[in-house]
Formats: C-alpha cells, sequence, structure tokens
C-alpha cells in the first residue's frame, strides 16, 4: 500500500512538470489544466497516494496514531479541496476545468 501510494504521488508530480508545466507548489502551479496521467481517473490522486502511503505505514507499523494522522490529513485535504482548491482551479482554466470535473470525479473513479 505504501509502494502504490508512493508510486501515485511520484507519479502526479511528474505529470504536473511534464505536462502541466509547473509543480504541486503552490508558488509553481502547473500554468495547463492537467487531465492526464492519473488525473483522467480521479481529480485528486495526489491526495489519495498520500492517504494512501500514511495508511499503508500505519497498517504496517500497527499504530493507531497514525491511522488517525491519516483520516485528519484526508479530512483536510477534502476540506482544502472544496474550499480553496477547486475555485481556484475555476479561476485559472474556467470552462475547461468546469467540463473536466463534469467527466471525472473529485475521489473516486466513475464505474464503466
Amino acid at each position: 500500500m505504501v509502494t502504490i501510494g508512493m508510486a501515485i504521488a511520484l507519479w502526479c508530480v511528474f505529470t504536473f512538470v511534464f505536462i502541466g508545466k509547473g509543480t504541486p507548489a503552490p508558488f509553481d502551479p502547473p500554468k495547463k489544466l492537467v487531465i492526464s496521467g492519473p488525473y483522467r481517473f480521479v481529480r485528486n490522486p495526489m491526495y489519495i497516494g498520500a492517504g494512501m502511503t500514511l495508511t499503508g505505514a500505519a497498517l504496517f507499523y500497527a499504530s493507531a496514531s497514525l491511522l488517525i494522522y491519516a483520516a485528519i490529513f484526508l479530512a483536510v485535504a477534502h476540506l482544502f479541496v472544496v474550499a480553496y482548491e477547486e475555485r481556484v482551479l475555476r479561476r485559472s482554466f474556467g470552462g475547461a476545468y468546469e467540463a473536466y470535473c463534469r467527466r471525472v470525479r473529485r475521489w473516486l473513479p466513475k464505474k464503466s
């Protein structure tokens, strides 16, 4: 689970750099809307990858406190995405982001 989570998060970073021409950092965000790579399945795969990594570590170490931390991380990520990130992406990418939101779900992939 840790390996898969880390792989997803790294795939997201490389997609931001090579496709979006930016980084996940707020001071150097992607210049292009990133909707390929892991972003074709869900809109927030980087948070999912990080959450999987934390959850996998909690299970590996049998750590209830780390599992609670993972749950808090995912809850805070959800609030951040809904309250801030999506608003910024709508302002930055307009109709293209709106169309993307209609095609791709926030957290869970669509069933085929």
